[in-house]
């Protein structure tokens, strides 16, 4: 697809607004109500699970973002836990994910989607699968929530380059054999 520089004439985009307002109004509701400690920087989906058997248990870092239907858990009912669960700086957990109670993830991990967490986890790390298992140590996160250096294996300037040669280029026919 050709970008031409035009703006859509609309698209979800417009409803942004209203979702920021709504994610602040329930992060209030998490930090003031429920007293878990949610960075101010940290965004969530609103479909989220988050532990209110024990809710000063959570504690999310700067600039992370959880996805949708991600649950965090905070207590183990069966065993009577009630343990801290950390989630470090810059960190992504996927959709419908599952975090363990007195899990410890560290800053600028990359959680799968669909991981069950049930071991801490190493600071730089990209872990998926249940359970989780380390995939990748030693990522590089160039900007919040989670997005990596290596995620596309291009640097913006390339992915520019490239498509400027795209357009250049003349058109690929197969040869009938």
């Amino acid at each position: 697809m050709v970008q031409t520089g035009k703006k859509p004439k609309w698209g979800l985009n417009v409803f942004r607004p209203l979702r920021n307002g709504i994610v602040k109004a329930k992060w209030l509701y998490y930090t003031k109500f429920w007293g878990m400690d949610i960075d101010p920087t940290a965004s969530f989906s609103l479909s989220v699970r988050f532990d209110k058997t024990n809710p000063k248990g959570l504690h999310i870092g700067a600039e992370t973002y959880v996805a949708f239907e991600a649950a965090i858990l905070t207590h183990d009912l069966t065993r009577g836990l009630y343990l801290h669960t950390r989630i470090g700086k810059r960190c992504f957990i996927g959709a419908r994910s599952i975090i363990l109670p007195g899990v410890e993830i560290g800053d600028e991990c990359v959680i799968g989607s669909g991981s069950v967490v049930t071991k801490s986890v190493p600071p730089r790390s990209l872990v998926a699968g249940n359970p989780a298992k380390i995939i990748r140590s030693d990522i590089e996160i160039i900007a919040r929530y989670g997005r990596m250096k290596e995620a596309s294996g291009y640097t913006p300037e390339t992915l520019r380059n490239l498509a400027g040669a795209s357009e250049e280029a003349s058109p690929v026919t197969r040869s009938a054999s």
